[in-house]
């Protein structure tokens, strides 16, 4: 079982969601360490699974990728062999950036992202609706992000 966070660990991982790439002696720095207990707690923190990576985040639009989609999709069934059908679909295309098990109406909840309309109606025709598991798609596209953040909310004692 994890140790749980105290207020020192909560200060890391807010100020390394704000710069992943800051330095061990700045970090020590902002949160009132000296670098090797703040080294000793990042590795705690990244063995006991509180950080579970670190990543560069592109922007889909200046590398051709402009078009961002949210596709509702419904499966035919839940039987082993249909939601691994599924499963293989999603996980081995890079254009599905998310995929989300659903309560509700819907089984599955997919971010997409393509280069243009017409790349998404190809992949939609030619991989998601081809696989026999998959009984309908629903898309909604993306016209303006109003907030975008990888950043989540690191809660205090009290729950936030």
């Amino acid at each position: 079982m994890p140790k749980p966070l105290d207020r020192l660990d909560r200060r890391i991982l807010d100020e390394l969601q704000s710069d992943a790439r800051i330095s061990n002696q700045d970090l020590a720095q902002r949160v009132g360490l000296s670098a090797a207990p703040c080294w000793r707690r990042l590795r705690r923190l990244e063995l006991d699974g509180f950080i579970a990576g670190y990543a560069t985040l592109l922007s889909a639009p200046a590398i051709g990728l402009p078009i961002q989609a949210y596709a509702l999709v419904s499966l035919e069934n839940h039987h082993p062999q249909t939601v691994r059908q599924f499963d293989h679909l999603v996980r081995d295309r890079p254009e599905v950036l998310e995929c989300h098990s659903m309560s509700g109406p819907n089984d599955y909840l997919l971010r997409i992202v393509a280069a243009s309309m017409d790349a998404y109606e190809h992949f939609l025709s030619t991989r998601v609706l081809q696989l026999p598991a998959v009984r309908s798609v629903n898309t909604s596209f993306v016209l303006r992000t109003k907030k975008f953040t990888t950043r989540l909310p690191v809660p205090d004692a009290a729950g936030l």
